[in-house]
C-alpha cells in the first residue's frame, strides 16, 4: 500500500482507521502515556521525589523533553536503539532517493533511508507536489524525510504532515548547489546560525517525532565542533555529517574529511552518521572505524550499484581486489534495472526520476552501445514496455557488465566499525 499524504487530516484518519499499526508510536494520534506503557520504553528514570518539569515533561514524552539536558540524549539514543541502530543508510538525493529505489537498496542491504529533499514551502503549498514527491509503504522503515527550509513555522506545518508516516524529520542544512544558494537553504544557510538554531528548535519542541540534521563541514575545524553542539543543543536528535565543506561539490575530486567527523562524533553526545568516500563494504568498515560513527551513508555509489550494501561493487572497484568471487558475477546493472522498474509500476513515481536512474546504471553500458542511449534519450515519453525492451536490446548486443563481490560472505557491520 502506498501512502500519499495530500490532504493531511482526511489521509491521517484514514490510514490510523483502517492501519493503525503505520502510525508512528510517537506520532500525533498516539497518547503521551501509550507511547512508555511497557517497561522498555521508559526513557527516564521515575523520579522517586518531587519531578522538576524536565523530568515531567520527558517522561511523559512531550515534545519538550527534546530541550531537557540529559533526558533529551536518552531520548535520542532510545529511539534510535529502538529502530535497530542501522548502520547502512541511503542519502537524500534530489529525485533519486525516491520510494522504488529507496525498496531496492533495503532488498539488497540498506537498513533506513532518506527520501529526496522536500521544499517546505511547496510541500505545504501544493498537493500535486506532495502527490508526486513523497510516497511511502509500510515496509519502507526507518525512514527519515527531509526538508530544505527557510522559515521555521512553514517547517512546522511541511513537518507536521509526514510525521505520522517516518522516524525522523531531517532538515537539510548540506545542499552545496546553485539552486540552494538561490533559495536560501542547504549549506548556505551556515552564514545564519541563528536561524538554523531557530528551525531545529522549532521542529523539536513541537513535533512527536525526532529531528535530524544533515550538514557539512567549516573549512575551520572548531566551527564544524561549535556547529555541532548548538544542533544538539537545540533539540537535534541525530547529526548526519558530510565530510566535505560547501564549496567541495565534486566527490570525486575531493576526499571526505573523515578525521572532522571522528572530531564531531567526539564532541557531541547524540548518533553521528558519517557520509562521504563510501564505494563499496570495505569503506564501510573503515569509514566506521575511522570516525566511530554510528552509521554510513552513501549516495553517488548507490546510484550506480544498488546492492552495493550487499558486498557487491562495481568493476571499477573490483579491479585489483583480492578473492574476487565470480559468482558475484551473476548480478548485473541491468538486473537491477529490471527490478527497479518492477518496483516503479508497484510504486508511481514521475517519469524523471525513472529516466534518471535507467541512465545512472546503465551509464557504461551506454559508452559501449551509444545509439541504445541516443534512442532512450529521443524519447519524449517513457513507457515500462520501451525500458524493458531497452534492456532487452543490451543484452542481444551483447553487452553485459557484471557485479562482483569477495569470495567471503559481507559480514555483519558492528557499532565499533568491525566486520563479522
Amino acid at each position: 500500500m502506498r501512502l500519499k499524504p495530500s490532504s493531511f487530516p482526511a489521509t491521517l484518519s484514514l490510514f490510523t482507521k483502517t492501519n493503525p499499526s503505520l502510525t508512528s508510536p510517537l506520532s500525533p494520534t498516539t497518547s503521551s502515556m501509550a507511547a512508555f506503557d511497557d517497561d522498555d520504553d521508559r526513557i527516564c528514570s521515575e523520579p522517586t521525589q518531587h519531578p522538576d518539569q524536565n523530568q515531567v515533561d520527558c517522561y511523559l514524552g512531550n515534545p519538550s523533553g527534546y530541550l531537557s539536558g540529559e533526558c533529551r540524549i536518552e531520548r535520542a539514543w532510545a529511539h534510535w536503539k529502538r529502530l535497530g541502530q542501522p548502520k547502512l543508510i541511503v542519502a537524500p538525493m534530489v529525485d533519486n532517493s525516491e520510494l522504488p529505489f529507496r525498496m531496492l537498496c533495503r532488498k539488497y542491504g540498506a537498513e533506513a533511508a532518506y527520501t529526496p529533499m522536500l521544499h517546505s514551502r511547496i510541500f505545504t503549498e501544493t498537493e500535486k507536489y506532495r502527490c508526486q514527491e513523497f510516497t511511502t509503504c509500510k515496509e519502507d522503515r526507518p525512514l527519515f524525510v527531509q526538508f530544505c527550509a527557510n522559515d521555521p513555522d512553514t517547517l512546522l506545518e511541511a513537518a507536521r504532515r509526514v510525521e505520522p508516516y517516518c522516524d525522523y524529520v531531517d532538515i537539510n542544512l548540506g545542499c552545496p548547489q546553485r539552486i540552494a544558494r538561490r533559495g536560501n537553504y542547504g549549506a548556505f544557510l551556515m552564514d545564519n546560525l541563528p536561524l538554523i538554531k531557530s528551525l531545529v528548535e522549532k521542529l523539536a519542541l513541537n513535533l512527536n517525532v525526532p529531528v535530524s540534521c544533515k550538514i557539512r563541514i567549516f573549512p575551520n575545524l572548531q566551527d564544524t565542533i561549535n556547529y555541532a553542539k548548538m544542533l544538539e543543543d537545540a533539540g537535534c536528535s541525530l547529526l548526519a555529517v558530510h565530510g566535505r565543506t560547501r564549496d567541495e561539490k565534486d566527490g570525486k575530486k575531493v576526499r571526505a574529511n573523515w578525521s572532522t567527523i571522528r572530531a564531531v562524533k567526539n564532541a557531541v553526545r547524540i548518533p553521528v552518521l558519517a557520509n562521504g568516500n563510501i564505494r563499496h563494504m570495505d569503506d564501510v568498515a573503515s569509514c566506521l572505524e575511522e570516525t566511530g560513527a554510528d552509521g554510513v551513508l552513501s549516495a553517488e555509489s548507490l546510484l550506480e550499484n544498488p546492492a552495493l550494501f550487499s558486498g557487491f561493487q562495481t568493476a571499477e572497484w573490483e579491479l585489483g581486489c583480492e578473492g574476487r568471487n565470480e559468482e558475484g558475477g551473476k548480478l548485473d546493472q541491468a538486473d537491477l534495472v529490471v527490478e527497479y522498474l518492477k518496483l516503479c509500476e508497484k510504486y508511481p513515481v514521475p517519469w524523471r526520476m525513472i529516466r534518471s536512474h535507467v541512465h545512472k546504471l546503465l551509464g557504461e553500458w551506454f559508452r559501449v552501445q551509444p545509439c541504445v542511449r541516443e534512442d532512450l534519450n529521443s524519447q519524449s515519453i517513457l513507457t515500462f514496455e520501451f525500458l524493458y525492451g531497452l534492456v532487452t536490446r543490451l543484452r542481444e548486443l551483447g553487452v553485459r557488465i557484471p557485479l562482483y563481490s569477495k569470495d567471503t560472505p559481507v559480514g555483519k557491520i558492528y557499532a565499533n566499525g568491525i566486520g563479522a
